[in-house]
């Protein structure tokens, strides 16, 4: 158990406070006039997936918290429910619930190796890949005179999800998207 300095703890890092554990998404030490410096912080709850806001003052300390990982693969969903095997051992079959998936999940497709992130030996979230390659299933025909204006449709993604791609996005094309924002990135040419 390590302890961080109310000025280490920065994006990216995890703690425990209040007992329950938290990934640090952004923090802003400043300081007000004549008074002591404080960490302006928006910490995201890995149990629950809410997000607070919380300042650090210059005389705290709080626990680094110790996660834990374990590589699993993504097998298939139904409903509500995500199916996930250990990659060691294929008979460790889990199911997770679609709130701890979160976003992301739209955009795995079955057989994808992914972190599971752990707790004190309770799941807490997954570490998705930020970029995914994915065939385009649906994408409506362009019309003659769109491209001048520029623009975007709605194209469907293997997985079901859809996301606003460029018009020359055709399908059958195979595209590179973050799946972090959802956003087309760039068409692959396979």
């Amino acid at each position: 158990m390590s302890l961080l300095e109310y000025n280490e703890i920065t994006e990216k890092k995890y703690i425990v406070l209040d007992g329950s554990p938290y990934e640090v998404i952004s923090s802003h030490v400043f300081r007000k006039q004549q008074r002591k410096p404080v960490n302006a912080t928006k910490l995201k709850n890995l149990m629950t997936g809410k997000v607070t806001e919380y300042s650090f003052h210059q005389s705290e300390k709080i626990e680094q918290a110790e996660i834990d990982e374990r590589e699993v693969k993504y097998l298939y969903n139904n409903r509500d429910e995500w199916w996930f095997t250990e990659v060691q051992d294929a008979s460790k079959r889990f199911k997770v619930s679609e709130d701890n998936i979160g976003p992301q999940g739209k955009f795995l497709k079955p057989n994808t190796v992914v972190t599971q992130l752990l707790f004190k030996d309770q799941p807490m979230g997954f570490k998705m890949p930020i970029t995914a390659e994915l065939r385009v299933t649906d994408a409506p025909p362009n019309i003659k005179g769109d491209s001048a204006a520029g623009g975007n449709k709605l194209v469907t993604l293997e997985t079901g999800a859809t996301i606003n791609a460029p018009l020359f996005v055709n399908e059958g094309d195979i595209i590179r998207i973050n799946t972090e924002t959802g956003e087309y990135r760039e068409r692959v040419n396979k």
